[in-house]
């Protein structure tokens, strides 16, 4: 299943989105922008929906609480509202479901966040509406949502499933190079990607091998010099570990691990390994760091061809991702793809590209030429940084 419609209400930076979502989608911005934000929506779902340490109270607590989530122009409404539709295929005229969330502070008391409002639709026909007559007799039932109970959710069970699957990827290099060293607690979900060897070791030697074999094939074209990629598990400790050759003057090339990887080769195999782990959606942080700008050109077609050859013919994931990086943005084959974050007096707006930035696309400008130069802030002249 995909994302297809996102809606907010008071969300951080966002006082009003309503903006339609593809397989691929490119977020752009000026810093502070709210870009980060913007994939944190799918993040707090998923929160919600796990089934395990999960639920309304833990996400909103996560991030600091309500005040730090309800965005700063909602003035006098109090609620922060998030609505998604989900569909199997893109361009359906009616999405197989359609969830909506509102919550805030219950006002008195204790205090407590509630919801203000959540149902579900499937294929037009509404399961449930909230509050309903019990939660009105008990509002300690408005502090968690059907979303996260398990014998609530049993209608839309494959919708809470799909929540819970999103990846969020922010690979740190310096995480894996040193992780013998650091030992430190990998935090839920692995966001920085600490835990990349352990979960490569503990996927089916077969499936294992077949993503690396993809990923080899990504960077004899990406790497210079690059040649193979092999997993293996050191027999006195256990560790996994990582080892690439690169073409050298020796008849056998030169064999390396992965804490002698350059910071964008393992950057590389971060996000690629994180494309064919799950069918849920993918969110990236700006993968071009670390990366030379003639990589960062093949990144779209990198993440294409990936997915594809794992499904022939079909988007088997959803990728939204981040990105400060010219060079990707005018690779993107689809300009719809782009998201366009704006940072206005009543919060951040999102679009796609208009009809005349559309226009002059079709006259051959590329999406990074008609569409970075909105990025920046309107008053740069004036920091005397380019005097």
């Amino acid at each position: 299943m995909l994302f297809t419609r996102l809606k907010l209400k008071n969300w951080r930076n966002f006082r009003d989105v309503d903006v339609a979502l593809g397989p691929r989608g490119y977020i752009i911005g000026a810093n502070a922008a709210g870009k980060s934000n913007l994939l944190d929506v799918f993040r707090f779902l998923r929160t919600i929906a796990q089934s395990e340490g999960g639920g309304l109270q833990k996400a909103i607590k996560e991030r600091g609480g309500l005040s730090t989530l309800r965005s700063l122009h909602a003035r006098r409404e109090p609620e922060v509202r998030i609505e998604v539709e989900v569909s199997d295929t893109f361009g359906d005229a009616e999405p197989l479901w359609r969830y909506v969330l509102a919550f805030k502070s219950e006002g008195k008391g204790q205090q407590r966040v509630l919801v203000h409002e959540e149902c579900v639709f499937h294929q037009g026909r509404q399961l449930f509406a909230r509050p309903t007559r019990d939660d009105r007799g008990d509002a300690a039932r408005l502090t968690q949502t059907y979303l996260e109970q398990i014998s609530s959710n049993a209608e839309f069970r494959p919708l809470a499933e799909h929540f819970a699957a999103t990846t969020y990827l922010h690979l740190v290099p310096q995480l894996l190079k040193h992780g013998d060293e650091i030992s430190g607690r990998i935090i839920e979900s692995d966001p920085f990607g600490q835990g990349l060897l352990q979960r490569i070791a503990k996927t089916a030697s077969k499936t294992r091998e077949a993503r690396l074999r993809r990923i080899q094939e990504a960077l004899a074209v990406a790497v210079p010099q690059f040649s193979e990629l092999h997993f293996e598990q050191d027999q006195t400790t256990g560790i996994p570990h990582l080892r690439a050759n690169f073409k050298h003057w020796r008849v056998h090339g030169s064999w390396q691990r992965e804490d002698q990887f350059s910071d964008g080769t393992l950057r590389l195999i971060g996000f690629l390994w994180a494309l064919q782990e799950g069918d849920g959606l993918l969110l990236l942080e700006e993968p071009e760091l670390s990366l030379n700008d003639a990589i960062v050109e093949h990144i779209p077609l990198m993440i294409d061809r990936v997915l594809r050859l794992r499904r022939k013919g079909s988007f088997l994931r959803q990728v939204l991702s981040t990105t400060h990086s010219d060079n990707l943005i005018a690779a993107v084959p689809d300009a719809s793809s782009v998201l366009l974050l704006d940072p206005g007096e009543n919060g951040t707006t999102v679009r796609q590209p208009n009809a005349q930035e559309s226009e002059e696309m079709a006259h051959g400008l590329n999406p990074a030429e008609v569409l970075f130069p909105k990025t920046r802030p309107r008053n740069i002249a004036q920091m005397g940084l380019f005097a």
